[in-house]
């Protein structure tokens, strides 16, 4: 299984769910948080190509992007290939 990095906040309903859809699938993940650190969120930007929000999800080195998107790779059976690879 490749390794899932997932940048997140404390507060972010987001966050919360897309981390219930991963442990749903059985990964394992880093994750970060971004909360008072301002370091960290700007690295976080920085790897997600201007992207904000929390939360952002790398699978391996591909940039998933956020919960939205996390879900539809799902919804169009993209996550299980990749979280298998």
């Amino acid at each position: 299984m490749p390794k899932v990095t997932i940048y997140t906040s404390a507060y972010c309903p987001y966050c919360f769910s897309a981390k219930r859809l991963l442990d749903k699938k059985g990964a394992t993940y880093d994750e970060i948080s971004v909360d008072g650190r301002s370091a960290v969120r700007a690295e976080m930007r920085d790897r997600a190509g201007g992207r904000n929000t929390v939360p952002q999800i790398w699978i391996g080195d591909r940039h998933i992007g956020g919960c939205d998107d996390l879900y539809e790779l799902d919804g169009t059976g993209g996550l299980d290939p990749l979280l298998a690879a």
